[in-house]
């Protein structure tokens, strides 16, 4: 087995390879901090992550070990195979300037978690307009059973909690340490990860 550690900073984001069998551990060091996480077919970048089939298939929103993560083509890309958490949101779309602008009234919004990935992933040829729902770890988005409405409260995890994901294809996956204030208990803390094969 090889292992790769690596931190993502705050409010900011990587792009990486994931081969087909490898795991991903996506790690909160401090916790109360989200990791937005896309993945596209490293064959055919048309292929990516879909909330819509995923929960979908699932027939509920929240997910955790055992629950398999599908593509637009509804092929599995990841499977979820550990998880110390067991709250996890794949409604929301990731963070940008718009969300600071529009829900914060930012004048000078911070480019957010949307334009960390379209900078990571744009040496895969991915484009800001091919950037669907993320996979939002960590995030902890209840829903009011009666009306329906969303609310975004702390986090869950804990210092040292993780969520491990095994790929079921090649992949290129988009990871961030997410810049929104209301998502991370309006602290700002790193992410970690790790890949094993």
């Amino acid at each position: 087995m090889t292992t790769t550690w690596h931190e993502i900073a705050p409010r900011s984001g990587v792009a990486f390879m994931l081969k087909a069998g490898e795991k991903l551990n996506v790690i909160d060091p401090h916790g109360e901090q989200v990791a937005d996480l896309l993945a596209y077919n490293r064959d055919d970048i048309a292929e990516v992550i879909s909330s819509g089939r995923t929960l979908d298939y699932a027939s509920r929103i929240y997910l955790t070990a055992g629950d398999p993560l599908y593509s637009n083509r509804s092929n599995v890309m990841l499977e979820i195979i550990e998880d110390t958490v067991g709250r996890h949101d794949f409604l929301l779309t990731p963070c940008s300037s718009d969300t600071f602008r529009i829900i914060y009234g930012d004048t000078n919004p911070h480019r957010g978690c949307f334009g960390n990935l379209s900078e990571a992933l744009g040496p895969f040829g991915i484009g800001p307009d091919t950037i669907p729902v993320a996979f939002n770890c960590f995030m902890n988005v209840p829903i009011d059973p009666h009306t329906g409405a969303l609310r975004v409260l702390p986090p869950l995890s804990r210092a040292g909690d993780h969520i491990v994901f095994e790929a079921r294809m090649d992949l290129i996956i988009g990871l961030t340490a997410c810049s929104a204030g209301q998502s991370n208990n309006f602290k700002y803390k790193p992410i970690h990860y790790e890949i094993t094969s």
